[in-house]
């Protein structure tokens, strides 16, 4: 019993470099734990268990998540940081002990193994600093956000990627995490999803990456071969430029996955790298698959995808997309048991699964979410802010000149005896619904028009039924808003020809009677 207490004792207390004590929240051991079992070849090689079975301690600032590893019996006993709050420069100092290696303004996970990061309560937001993970195994992620992580500028953190792995890293399950940015490597940020140096058996399961230049990359050259056995499963990418990802050596298996708005390329296989890519949905999108800006070539194959509104380019010597229509150049085996979705319900199983605070549901084989057994302390819907806004939609009517009157509109798909133009005669009898549960309406016009509010009504009898949706900016892909209840929605005024209502889950049919817009 005294040694229980010693050790209990030891942990609430770490040194920082500067010779301060840092309190640590202490519960008991196998308090909660990762919620699941890691899936894809995170499963493999004795499989990826985090910090199960050791004891679990609360953090609410970097300082503390390194003291936590720091006052460790090892560098390899098992550990689950439940995180809450935001992590951030000013809050994430160095922390020195026989058992870690960390360092400031970044969460360094280094020769260390065992260990968990769980998001639980109102949310985990590491805001502006990365997850760096070096010489390090057996490590669970889950339930975080991580956002605007910069290579370059103010302030610096992590090279500029959210997660990064490196230099023999091996199981590591990341899921249910939300990684965005806010712009491109002109503007400082590089990878939100990166592996390096000999990482193999990873995992990236029900995750958001969003808003930025580059998705990820497994090799960081045409030498960089070491690494391997990599799983992506119902992930949303979404308004990024290129690598989601991109493959250089080693075998990657890719599925479920819903793609949207990806302008330049997207799954780039190149240097002998080998991609199973299955029941993937690709929308809005181009050169979803192939390999690009090198001649050393890739191989995929590749069965049951959807691939809606995607372009190609031409082939050229270091130019090789897959489409438009793709088949596949080599053959690649799965050792662990999967169940596929049906690629036409990715769009909407991911957008009710994937990403931080959604209460870590997956899907159950059948396009269907499904409940955990166990979840971290429940928080918001959401704790991930869009580029300038995550508004609460309010009742109120908004004043001015409605917009959408005299404008035209469209749609992804409409119900029978519907019709796009009904939201938008300023009839309330009239509405629109699309053909599923899910589906996008749109108001647009012939010249650049300066939108900061739509006014969402819902028909009468339907009111309540429109449970997610997004806002988008139709001609660069860039998400507005994002919510859960129709309504008055302001964002950051934008000048755009096209603005779509993007309804990503619903209680029951959607009917949309009028699509309002509004300049203020």
């Amino acid at each position: 019993m005294r040694r229980k207490v010693a050790l209990r004792l030891l942990a609430a207390l770490a040194t920082t470099a500067t010779g301060a004590a840092v309190c640590v929240a202490v519960t008991t051991p196998q308090a909660s734990a990762a919620v699941g079992t890691a899936t894809g070849f995170a499963s493999r090689n004795g499989g990826t268990t985090g910090g199960n079975g050791g004891q679990t301690v609360r953090a609410t600032t970097g300082t503390q998540i390194h003291a936590a590893l720091c006052n460790r019996a090892s560098s390899s006993t098992p550990i689950i940081i439940q995180v809450e709050g935001t992590i951030n420069h000013g809050n994430t100092t160095k922390v020195s002990g026989g058992s870690c290696n960390t360092a400031a303004d970044v969460i360094e996970l280094k020769q260390i193994s065992n260990v968990t990061i769980l998001g639980v309560g109102n949310g985990a937001l590491f805001d502006q600093i990365g997850i760096h993970i070096r010489e390090a195994s057996n490590i669970v992620i889950q339930n975080v956000t991580v956002r605007n992580v910069k290579k370059s500028g103010s302030p610096v953190s992590n090279g500029g990627d959210a997660i990064g792995m490196e230099a023999n890293v091996r199981n590591v399950w990341v899921d249910h995490v939300t990684l965005e940015a806010s712009g491109g490597e002109s503007e400082g940020f590089d990878g939100l999803f990166d592996m390096k140096n000999n990482t193999q058996y990873v995992t990236l399961s029900y995750s958001i990456l969003r808003n930025s230049g580059r998705g990820g990359l497994i090799g960081s050259s045409e030498t960089d071969l070491s690494n391997d056995f990599i799983t992506f499963h119902h992930n949303l990418y979404e308004n990024l430029d290129s690598r989601v990802p991109l493959l250089r050596g080693g075998t990657a298996h890719i599925f479920n996955n819903h793609y949207v708005s990806i302008r330049e390329s997207g799954i780039n296989s190149r240097a002998g790298a080998r991609a199973k890519v299955d029941n993937n949905y690709f929308r809005n999108s181009k050169d979803v698959l192939g390999t690009f800006y090198t001649n050393q070539a890739g191989y995929w194959q590749v069965s049951g995808n959807t691939f809606d509104n995607v372009t190609w380019s031409s082939r050229s010597s270091d130019n090789n997309p897959a489409g438009p229509n793709p088949t596949s150049n080599t053959s690649v085996s799965i050792p662990y048991a999967y169940s596929l979705d049906a690629a036409s319900c990715v769009p909407n199983i991911v957008s009710q699964t994937a990403g931080a605070n959604k209460g870590i549901r997956r899907s159950n084989g059948n396009c269907t979410p499904t409940n955990p057994t166990s979840s971290p302390t429940p928080g918001p819907t959401s704790t991930t802010p869009p580029p300038t806004s995550n508004p609460t939609p309010t009742p109120s009517q908004p004043s001015g000149t409605n917009l959408s009157l005299g404008a035209d509109s469209d749609g992804s798909s409409k119900a029978s005896g519907t019709s796009y133009g009904d939201v938008r005669d300023g009839n309330m009898s009239t509405a629109w619904s699309p053909s599923g549960a899910t589906g996008q309406i749109s108001i647009k016009w012939g010249t650049a028009t300066r939108v900061a509010k739509i006014n969402i009504r819902e028909a009468s009898g339907s009111v309540g039924n429109v449970r997610s949706w997004r806002v988008i900016n139709h001609d660069t892909g860039a998400v507005l808003a994002t919510g859960s209840t129709a309504g008055v929605i302001s964002f950051t005024a934008t000048s755009l020809r096209k603005i779509t209502f993007d309804i990503t889950s619903s209680s029951g049919t959607p009917r949309i009677a009028e699509f309002e817009t509004y300049a203020s």
